[in-house]
């Protein structure tokens, strides 16, 4: 481990009043090590996650902040990131709030078409289309091909 991680992290012992069990691990270089990839692991899966859930209505924007906190417990580049993205959802947010009605509904219209593509191509409309007997064509998605 480098000595700027070490560093890092040891500065980070000092201010973390809820991490008591961290010095324990930091003890054993391997559970260390084996602690932050698992920290890793679980922030960037759920990370991964937040990026896959933002354009569909729900917590999108909500997961990738707690994936960046996971991760940010154990990295100081996820911690700017975390405080960059924030600031510029927050930016977006007031951009937003103060357009007309016009804009609002494109952005909305936007969102819309790309759920409804993604479906598509993911071959949901296909899939329920089935439930209800319905084979048309153009409900097949161009990635899966039809499920004859």
């Amino acid at each position: 481990m480098s000595d700027d991680v070490r560093m890092s992290t040891e500065q980070r012992e000092d201010t973390d009043k809820g991490a008591e069990h961290r010095h324990w691990f930091r003890r054993n270089p391997a559970l260390n090590m084996t602690y932050r990839i698992g920290v890793g692991v679980v922030g960037g899966l759920v990370l991964v996650a937040g990026v896959l859930m933002i354009p569909y209505p729900g917590p999108g924007w909500l997961v990738v902040f707690a994936g960046l906190a996971i991760l940010a417990t154990e990295f100081e580049w996820a911690g700017r990131v975390l405080r960059f993205a924030k600031r510029y959802y927050d930016a977006w947010v007031a951009w937003l709030r103060r357009q007309n009605l016009l804009v609002k509904g494109l952005v909305l219209a936007g969102t819309g078409l790309v759920v409804i593509l993604t479906c598509w191509l993911l071959g949901v409309f296909a899939l329920v289309g089935g439930w209800f007997g319905l084979e048309w064509t153009w409900l097949q998605s161009p990635i899966f091909g039809s499920r004859g």
